[in-house]
């Protein structure tokens, strides 16, 4: 049997002090590849960010890789975080550094040490989304496509048990998202868990798999259709 990567019980999400889900019950097994979608304000981004701990758990039952959202300390949410790969819309890429500082920045954060280890993270994580010749390179000579796959890079860099990616796609055009997609679909592929919030339906066609749809204050799986 898969290990249970998240499990969910009957929680609710806040935005603020404004509940936008309720009664949500999910389970995500180690490999797995779950879509959130959902309109602008129907609470994906909410839900992912409750997830890694950004917004307060207050109601319900959460286990997110081995951590209990309900009773998580605050000074326990780096250590969660560590086991958690995080990819957003907007890249987050440091500007003043280029793309091998920008890991190694990463990796020195999260106690990383030795030069030569860290290097060779670097080129492995680099090599996974064909990135392997851009480390000199700074962001702003890099195309949104080419930031991305540096973010899901550093996604990779302390072998996550999940990768929550939130509208990964939302800043790219068709055809990068294609190929930004493909990379996620590699990392699946080798086993990765990932969760991945979009609003992008021809990338849910193209790519099909477990779908959960935030509408209502709901959270419920949807049965694609294949066109």
């Amino acid at each position: 049997m898969p290990e249970t990567i998240v499990k969910l019980q009957d929680v609710a999400v806040f935005q603020n002090e404004n509940l936008v889900l309720n009664h949500v019950n999910l389970e995500v097994k180690k490999g797995d590849f779950v879509y959130v979608i959902g309109k602008t304000g129907s609470g994906k981004s909410s839900f992912m960010k409750t997830l890694y701990a950004d917004i307060p758990f207050k109601q319900g039952t959460g286990q997110v890789v081995d951590f209990d959202l309900a009773s998580l300390k605050e000074k326990d949410i780096p250590f969660l975080r560590r086991k958690l790969g995080i990819v957003f819309q907007d890249f987050k890429l440091l500007p003043d550094r280029n793309v091998n500082n920008n890991l190694e920045f990463v990796l020195k954060a999260t106690g990383w040490t030795d030069p030569l280890k860290m290097k060779e993270k670097i080129e492995e994580v680099l090599d996974k989304v064909g990135m392997k010749t851009k480390g000199f390179k700074f962001p702003h000579e890099l195309s949104g496509g080419e930031q991305q796959r540096i973010a899901i890079a550093r996604a990779l860099l302390n072998d996550p048990e999940l990768i929550l990616a939130d509208e990964p796609t939302g800043n790219l055009d068709p055809q990068t998202s294609v190929e930004v997609m493909k990379v996620l679909q590699d990392i699946n592929q080798n086993g990765r868990t990932i969760i991945m919030a979009t609003h992008d339906y021809a990338l849910i066609l193209k790519y099909p798999h477990k779908t959960l749809k935030c509408d209502g204050s709901k959270l419920f799986e949807v049965i694609q259709k294949a066109v």
